[in-house]
């Protein structure tokens, strides 16, 4: 897992060092930066995944690859919501 943090989005709230104090620091205005280059120690994963849900503002985004080996799921015709415009509008 990595993470990346938005500087402009942060708001100096500082959820996310107290949940994962090892990934994230506060400057002198309790403003936010990753610690390091983003890369969580699946040790770490569920301090930093606690920090990344309670960010108020969202600055914090998981970034890289999605469960590494797992396909992304397909749309099927009957799952595809633009189906039912596409079909209605004709």
């Amino acid at each position: 897992m990595k993470i990346r943090l938005d500087r402009t989005m942060c708001d100096g709230f500082g959820m996310c060092a107290r949940h994962a104090p090892s990934h994230f620091s506060l400057d002198d205005w309790g403003y936010a930066s990753v610690v390091g280059d983003g890369t969580v120690a699946e040790s770490d994963r569920d301090a930093v995944m606690r920090a990344l849900l309670d960010c108020p503002v969202h600055a914090i985004t998981e970034i890289g690859e999605r469960g590494a080996g797992a396909p992304e799921p397909s749309l099927s015709a009957c799952d595809d919501p633009a189906a039912d415009v596409r079909s209605a509008g004709g």
